[in-house]
């Protein structure tokens, strides 16, 4: 019995060294909002050819992330004159339902189509089309649960490129920068649409907001036109505000949490990046700038925070910056105007012209080990990472590859 025991937990531990940890990806930048993956067990080191193509999927036009939940890929696009959110088969890329969201955006520079990405809670799948359509849908079958229009029933002005902020879950809310005649932020009823608060008059741009816990208040924190501000999840109340006004309105990058206290925001068009404190003042919450330089400016792409570092794109120069200071570490060019995810110790990165990446995450220097075009045309659409497998996709159709360490065959 003794020996039969020994071989059995010997099996399982094996079982757990060969297996990656899985994680689905159900929302803008991963589980946390944060563009970190827990996933482990990857491949570190890719074959001449790239890892293993699983399936391809045609698409259309458009620059919407892609999220992964319950074996299922959801994703938005656009073909002919209209723009769909689409459901497929995480297994084979078989699609499975699709539903109109609207009329197809043209916003004259290339950029056409939707922008925001699908948020998954359950068995229901939040999606914001680029004109303000805004609907929860049956995850499983794409039933139209409830629909929102942003720009005739709440006045929405609809940004020159188009609604990009995806929708974050905050327990019974669903919360978005919407621009509407009652306030820019908005805060709904996530079982049937209807507006709970809508607070602030600031100019709409195109991030999308995180909700933290820092000195132990709650608060959702968005990047508008005008600044960050941190509002309170419960009734939209302003805790703090610090003013941050970047060229044509274009805050993009999501602001990232540093714990236990601060907040990082960054902004293209020659502006920049800062690192905010927010403390308790008399009265409520306060920010104040630790640091603000010009050394990481996030043109559309979000960076992540991995250790004490920052990883990121200063336009189209791949930057390691430390957090705490904004000095930087080393800085490659390559991959244009990119976009990066975080996950078992290395950088995943698509280029903006369909190159994926492996780099090593450490502030010691750029350490590359892995690249292969696996799109072409223009990719700003950031990968996902769900169940050991990387998502990505271009104007054209979206592959999955295989990334588990015992997904392929590596380098000798």
């Amino acid at each position: 019995m003794m020996g039969r025991w020994i071989v059995g937990c010997t099996a399982a531990v094996l079982f757990l060294e060969v297996c990656p940890v899985q994680a689905n990806w159900p929302q803008w930048l991963g589980p946390n909002r944060t563009g970190v993956s827990e996933e482990t067990g990857l491949l570190t080191t890719w074959p001449k050819g790239g890892p293993k193509v699983v399936w391809e999927s045609p698409l259309g036009q458009g620059f919407s992330g892609i999220s992964v939940a319950d074996g299922r890929v959801y994703t938005m696009f656009s073909s002919g004159e209209d723009e769909f959110v689409i459901c497929l088969d995480e297994r084979t890329g078989k699609e499975l339902w699709r539903f109109k969201t609207g009329a197809k955006l043209y916003e004259g520079q290339g950029g056409n189509g939707p922008r925001s990405q699908p948020t998954v809670e359950g068995d229901r799948v939040y999606v914001l089309g680029a004109e303000g359509w805004l609907y929860a849908l049956g995850a499983k079958d794409g039933k139209k649960l409830w629909v929102v229009d942003l720009y005739d029933g709440l006045g929405s002005s609809i940004p020159k490129f188009g609604f990009a902020t995806s929708p974050i879950i905050e327990g019974d809310l669903l919360l978005l920068e919407a621009g509407t005649r009652r306030g820019t932020f908005l805060a709904l009823d996530k079982t049937d649409g209807k507006v709970k608060w809508a607070s602030q008059e600031d100019i709409v741009a195109y991030s999308s907001p995180i909700a933290v816990d820092i000195a132990g208040v709650r608060q959702v924190v968005f990047l508008s036109g005008n600044g960050a501000v941190g509002l309170s999840p419960t009734d939209g109340r302003v805790y703090w505000r610090f003013p941050w006004v970047t060229s044509y309105d274009l805050n993009i990058a999501t602001p990232i949490f540093v714990p236990p206290d601060q907040i990082f925001i960054s902004s293209g068009y020659d502006h920049g990046a800062a690192l905010l404190q927010v403390e308790k003042r008399k009265g409520g919450l306060g920010a104040k700038k630790i640091w603000e330089n010009r050394g990481m400016k996030n043109h559309f792409s979000t960076s992540v925070l991995h250790g004490d570092y920052l990883y990121g794109f200063d336009n189209a120069i791949l930057k390691c910056i430390e957090a705490k200071t904004g000095k930087e570490q080393w800085k490659h060019r390559g991959f244009g105007k990119g976009a990066l995810i975080y996950a078992d110790g290395h950088l995943i990165i698509m280029s903006d012209t369909g190159k994926l990446g492996l780099v090593e995450a450490t502030p010691e220097g750029y350490r590359e080990k892995g690249v292969v075009q696996v799109l072409s045309g223009r990719c700003w659409t950031g990968p996902t990472l769900a169940n050991g497998k990387v998502f990505v996709r271009d104007m054209k159709k979206m592959v999955c590859l295989e990334l588990a360490g015992n997904g392929g065959s590596v380098n000798p």
